[in-house]
């Protein structure tokens, strides 16, 4: 207990000692690193460091932004409010090159071309930030990520402005085009992508804002000036190389097999239906129930959450929230006459859809066509027996 104790303490020291204004030599560099994309999810987007280097000192670390704080209360509810506190980290180089070199994800490493000055006053802020009462922020994957904090520090800890030289080829592109760039629309978090996601992302991002992703980083600073003056770029290298690796999903488990499924499940049930003059309750149930629980947590991401980009999304038009009061009507052989208008409303709600998408309001999961028109005939048969 006591050499656990003694140990707390020496860390605390050491990391209180460290923080006290180290002097960088004039062999310092700072550079940033650019990781490529890994196998999930949350890896998929890639990431972004800054590395300082001063051998004389015996300093080789790594300051990102990218780190979960998992000590947060109620971690997953802050995560799906849109509340949840991210962390700059501070790693030895070794163990972040062996970390990404193992699992296969690319290494870039850009030198700056900084003054002695600018080298320190951005390793001082770096410091500063990183100490625990200011190494929380609240993370939005769009606006303020591991990615443009890297910008956003840079901007704000060098003395001369930095411009972006934008190419005369730049083509600006929708912030959920830029999402496809990483992100394989036949897969299960494209889908998820895509139906949280509103109708704010379909918008065109500025060269400035394509710098969410990590690889935008890298490609603005490389092209940047100080001033005009000089690169801000002094150098740049590829540490490590990530080896080819085979894709190892399997098709039919994609969601455009299985929502394909799901629509051939509700079609033939339709036909079988039509053949014998009979209505299948336990589908039109199922169908408002699944429907409908999708739209309250689609609603929920829009009104109930910080998420910036959840809102005005128009998948309520095929997942609408209030289908769960058709249960009980659908649940008999003679509903109401007001279910009637309902799916007459719910077919509009489909043509609307499909309006938006066409005057690109909203792109929408293309997963999603074989579902949406298996809905709308069975909304079409559903009116036929009434």
């Amino acid at each position: 207990m006591k050499l656990k104790i003694l140990s707390s303490v020496l860390v605390v020291l050491f990391q209180y000692s460290f923080s006290q204004s180290i002097q960088l030599s004039q062999d310092a560099t700072i550079s940033v690193l650019t990781f490529g994309p890994g196998q999930s999810l949350n890896d998929a987007f890639g990431h972004n460091a800054f590395r300082i280097t001063d051998t004389t000192r015996g300093i080789d670390l790594v300051y990102g932004y990218g780190e979960y704080d998992f000590e947060a209360p109620f971690f997953y509810l802050k995560f799906a409010q849109g509340k949840l506190n991210y962390l700059l980290s501070r790693h030895r180089f070794n163990d972040i090159y062996r970390y990404y070199s193992q699992n296969n994800r690319t290494i870039k490493e850009q030198i700056l071309n900084l003054s002695t000055n600018d080298q320190q006053k951005l390793f001082n802020y770096l410091e500063n930030n990183y100490k625990p009462e200011n190494r929380r922020y609240k993370y939005d994957f769009f606006y303020d990520n591991c990615a443009t904090r890297i910008r956003d520090v840079a901007e704000g800890s060098i003395s001369k402005d930095i411009i972006y030289n934008v190419s005369d080829t730049f083509v600006p592109k929708t912030f959920r085009t830029l999402i496809y760039e990483h992100v394989d629309k036949n897969s299960w978090g494209g889908l998820g992508i895509d139906l949280a996601l509103g109708s704010i992302i379909d918008q065109e991002a500025t060269a400035r804002e394509h710098m969410f992703l990590p690889k935008y980083i890298h490609r603005s600073f490389a092209n940047a000036t100080l001033d005009s003056e000089k690169t801000l770029v002094k150098s740049e290298s590829k540490l490590f190389q990530a080896k080819e690796i085979k894709d190892h999903r399997v098709f039919l488990f994609s969601p455009l097999v299985i929502l394909s499924l799901l629509a051939f499940l509700i079609l033939y049930t339709t036909y079988k239906d039509y053949k014998n003059r009979l209505r299948s309750q336990w589908l039109d149930v199922s169908i408002a129930s699944f429907t409908g629980f999708i739209g309250i947590i689609l609603t929920l991401l829009w009104f109930a959450t910080d998420h910036t980009t959840t809102g005005y999304n128009y998948n309520l038009l095929w997942a609408f929230p209030f289908n769960f009061i058709l249960l009980r009507q659908l649940k008999k052989s003679q509903p109401k006459p007001w279910v009637k208008g309902y799916f007459k409303f719910l077919l509009v709600m489909l043509c609307l859809l499909t309006l938006h998408w066409l005057i690109g309001v909203q792109v929408f999961a293309i997963t999603l066509i074989p579902l949406i028109v298996a809905l709308a005939i069975r909304y079409i048969y559903f009116l036929r027996t009434l």
